[in-house]
């Protein structure tokens, strides 16, 4: 499938908040989303941010050093990852990531290049850069279920045809 690309443009935190919110809708049914970005792009506030609008009531803690944080959101599972201090795709080996990809699981990734090809495929991938004191976001489909993520971070209840 061709990814669906939406340049969201440039947002502050509490536009990164908002697009988080909205994704959330479609997001509770699950997927793959990976975060990409340089150190201090964003990854991990709006990781945050999507993770507290679906209801996790507990500090969202970033994943920098144990490398996995795991919440349970109504009857299924998110997992925060972050890779960046992954130095070979091998070592992914004994974080027993496998377990984690069920289908109704949400799983959110920063630094999925890390990785190389051990990760499953994602549905949606949120490219974040710096823009000043704000973030430009850039996300793209490359699934049917990224599609219905893309579409609810839009705003639409379905993508445009």
């Amino acid at each position: 499938m061709n990814g669906t690309r939406w340049n969201a443009g440039s947002v502050d935190e509490i536009g990164m908040r908002e697009l988080a919110a909205r994704l959330a809708v479609a997001a509770r049914d699950g997927g793959v989303i990976h975060l990409e970005g340089d150190l201090g792009a964003g990854k991990t506030t709006f990781a945050r941010a999507l993770l507290t609008s679906l209801g996790v009531g507990e500090r969202v803690k970033s994943p920098t050093y144990s490398l996995v944080e795991s919440y349970r959101i109504g009857e299924r599972d998110a997992h925060h990852l972050d890779l960046y201090r992954i130095a070979d795709a091998g070592e992914l080996e004994w974080l027993g990531l496998g377990d984690l990809w069920v289908d109704s699981a949400l799983v959110l990734i920063e630094w999925p290049e890390r990785a190389g090809g051990a990760l499953p495929g994602a549905d949606l991938v949120l490219h974040l850069r710096h823009a000043g004191d704000r973030r430009e976001v850039v996300a793209e489909a490359l699934s049917a279920r990224g599609q219905r993520l893309l579409a609810a971070m839009r705003g639409h209840a379905e993508l445009d045809a």
